[in-house]
């Protein structure tokens, strides 16, 4: 016989999209969270705040949002995931918001991934988050130091396999060696706005 008390399981939960008792711990904050979201093409991150009508976003920034600044290299690297955070940083400030905290979601939390690497751009424009320095990836793979390298190294090995690894940063008229350069270019107008 069936247990007439059955209760549905919410939907959100069912699909696997939300653990709520997670959210329900970054809900006692009582700040604003900061939520980073990752897909193979791009990075988002957004500072949302709890409203019982429905979350609040009070900031939003893509890695697509980096080619309107003039970014020409790949949108979904540590590079452009940290630039990302930069530029939610300094629509966090136009926001009047100074703290926030961590939500990234059911992703696994990897050392030096791309979602901390967006934490570090946020942290590094001057908003408070709670984090440990050891999870964000080192200064020079941020910059783009690791594929300056690895490019440097094929165009002395094998200029075939160079010209298809970096095709597309080829097109976009960026040559992959100058890569920290051009990072150092888009932060500072990102600083600057």
């Amino acid at each position: 016989m069936a247990d007439k008390n059955y209760t549905v399981v919410y939907r959100r939960k069912r699909s696997g999209k939300t653990n709520y008792k997670k959210r329900l711990k970054l809900l006692f904050s009582l700040k604003p969270r900061l939520v980073v979201r990752k897909s193979l093409k791009s990075t988002m991150v957004q500072l949302v705040e709890y409203n019982a009508d429905g979350d609040k976003i009070l900031a939003t920034a893509c890695s697509k949002d980096l080619t309107k600044l003039g970014w020409k290299g790949n949108t979904s690297n540590l590079s452009s995931a940290y630039l990302t955070g930069l530029l939610l940083g300094q629509k966090a400030k136009k926001a009047k918001v100074t703290e926030a905290i961590l939500d990234i979601g059911l992703n696994t939390p990897v050392k030096g991934s791309r979602l901390f690497a967006s934490v570090k751009g946020v942290i590094d424009s001057g908003l408070k988050v709670p984090s440990g320095n050891e999870i964000f990836p080192s200064k020079d793979r941020i910059e783009g130091r690791h594929i300056v390298n690895y490019a440097l190294h094929l165009q002395k090995s094998d200029m075939q396999k160079y010209e298809k690894q970096f095709s597309l940063y080829l097109k976009q008229g960026l040559k992959p060696e100058t890569l920290v350069n051009h990072f150092a270019e888009i932060k500072n107008k990102i600083v600057q706005q």
